[in-house]
């Protein structure tokens, strides 16, 4: 599956540039990358479109890009961030909103490249760490590890969330999340639920109590198959 870059960039020629610079470095590093260019900040944050890395200019016209960075991190402190620009001034303010780069323009490729080395870094590690849900807001980047657990009510996947007093709801199926998380410590106990193994805080014979207080019972099909995932979790875990 491609990462998915987002250029936030007014300028046509800029963001042409960064869709080159991209598009070369993928065939130097054997990477896919789906690219797509917001031309304002207003656009990107009514929209919330999902990223793996997010490259963005300062001098937006309307709410520039610090602003919108600082929106951004209200719903999505996970997501890497690289600020293109002229604005060099703004370095040290980029960091603030957890920045991992400052790319300064005009954009040379192999100063862009040694810099896009350790964006990629960055990104797979969020990538493999998180998942976007929407909400009443629009989107929430959520890590992995907060997820207590995923049941299903009709059509709707309801992923329980550590400190939210109402769980993220997404369209999907039980058989879809748990192919998704599976590599991931979670494990399906039932037809209708999936846990994070990290989460469990009591196995008993025929359910688990979650960290939460929930209790979830094994169906009858799944038990046997769980209880060895889970034997084995703990094992790594001690």
């Amino acid at each position: 599956m491609p990462f998915r870059i987002l250029i936030v960039e007014d300028t046509p020629s800029e963001a042409d540039t960064l869709k080159y610079h991209l598009s070369r470095y993928a065939k130097d590093h054997g990477q896919s990358f789906s690219v797509e260019v917001i031309p304002t900040a207003f656009e990107f944050l009514e929209r919330h479109p999902p990223a793996d890395l997010i490259f963005m200019d300062i001098d937006l016209p309307g709410i520039n890009g610090m602003e919108a960075a600082e929106i951004l991190r209200s719903y999505d402190a996970e997501t890497p961030l690289v600020f293109v620009t002229n604005l060099a001034q703004y370095a040290v303010q980029g960091y603030q909103v957890d920045a991992i780069d400052f790319i300064v323009k005009p954009v040379e490729y192999y100063d862009f490249a040694m810099r896009m080395d350790r964006a990629m870094r960055v990104a797979r590690r969020t990538s493999q760490e998180t998942i976007t849900l929407p909400d009443a807001d629009g989107i929430r980047v959520v890590r992995l590890e907060s997820i207590i657990f995923i049941d299903i009510v009709k059509h709707s996947l309801l992923y329980h969330i550590e400190g939210s007093d109402e769980p993220l709801r997404r369209r999907g199926t039980i058989t879809e999340a748990a192919k998704e998380l599976s590599d991931h410590g979670f494990v399906k106990i039932a037809a209708s639920c999936i846990i994070n193994m990290a989460q469990v805080a009591r196995i008993r014979s025929a359910s688990v109590v979650m960290s939460d207080g929930t209790e979830l019972f094994f169906s009858r099909s799944q038990r046997k198959a769980a209880l060895e995932k889970l034997a084995e979790y703990m094992g790594r875990s001690i």
